[in-house]
């Protein structure tokens, strides 16, 4: 590709990072393709083509996957109503919520409610035992990471992946065999949730340039308790509560002075969010 083609390719990536910003500032709101368009500074008739070519999915598969992430946290982490929380999620009313959430988690929202994968970490009931989770200690070396900060929600952080993603494929640099990692910084029980820090992060492909707006992090090398996810990314502060209330204290190990990281073995873009498989990295002394 040439420079001048290369450099329209990012302009075209830029382009669809604002349409991303706009749908998650706008979740609430109904989406007119057209003000979309506006957005991107494209014409209605072709903009939606390039959205689905560079993201790999439409938008209104990004609307409903976004909607319904933010749905599950609520269900998992509040006691707001179900028809609370179907009309905050724009469906349009419960029996539409409820069919949606069913197709994408396999169970009504009030089932899972009950029985989703948050509730194996609880302390040992009929939803399963705490006891049983299995932590490995793992060695990681030193790993360079390219990254795009978020400050705000964990559970937004898909906001700084969808503009890595974004700018990492208008560079031509998305590819197999790439790991990707959350890097978490702050406790989100005692620091306010609009300060929390966190960056979407790949490990730098060695011919990577990094430049604005990417960052680079180094991961530390050293040991770290691992702990496997399997679900929502939004049933994971169980995970969390149970590897620092439980592992942790029985394991006479000590954290390290290092952020937690979290590496996605696969993406919610082509896997349902109960298959998700994370894994949660705790570093040690």
């Amino acid at each position: 590709m040439t420079r001048a083609g290369n450099n329209h390719w990012i302009e075209y990536g830029e382009r669809m990072d604002r349409v991303t910003a706009y749908v998650f500032d706008h979740l609430d709101d109904e989406l007119d393709l057209n003000k979309l368009a506006e957005v991107a500074c494209l014409s209605p008739y072709h903009w939606h083509r390039i959205y689905h070519a560079m993201r790999g999915e439409t938008i209104a598969t990004t609307v409903r996957r976004l909607r319904l992430h933010r749905a599950t946290g609520w269900l998992t982490h509040t006691d707001r109503p179900i028809e609370e929380i179907a009309e905050k999620s724009g469906f349009g009313g419960v029996e539409s919520f409820t069919r949606a959430f069913k197709a994408a988690y396999g169970m009504p929202p009030a089932k899972y409610r009950r029985e989703g994968s948050h509730r194996r970490f609880d302390p040992a009931t009929k939803h399963g035992s705490s006891t049983m989770q299995h932590v490995e200690i793992r060695t990681l070396p030193q790993m360079q990471a390219v990254t795009i900060p978020h400050r705000g929600s964990y559970m937004e952080i898909g906001r700084a992946f969808e503009k890595l993603f974004g700018v990492l494929g208008a560079r031509n640099l998305l590819g197999p065999g790439l790991r990707m990692f959350g890097i978490y910084y702050d406790d989100p029980a005692s620091v306010p949730q609009a300060e929390l820090r966190s960056r979407a992060a790949i490990i730098a492909p060695a011919a990577l340039s990094i430049e604005p707006p990417l960052e680079p992090v180094i991961i530390a090398a050293g040991e770290y308790a691992v702990l496997r996810h399997k679900g929502p990314y939004a049933d994971m502060r169980g995970a969390y509560e149970w590897l620092y209330g439980t592992w942790l204290p029985q394991s006479a190990r000590e954290p390290a002075d290092a952020p937690c990281v979290e590496e996605y073995l696969n993406t919610p873009r082509d896997t349902p969010p109960t298959e998700l498989i994370s894994d949660i990295y705790l570093p040690l002394k």
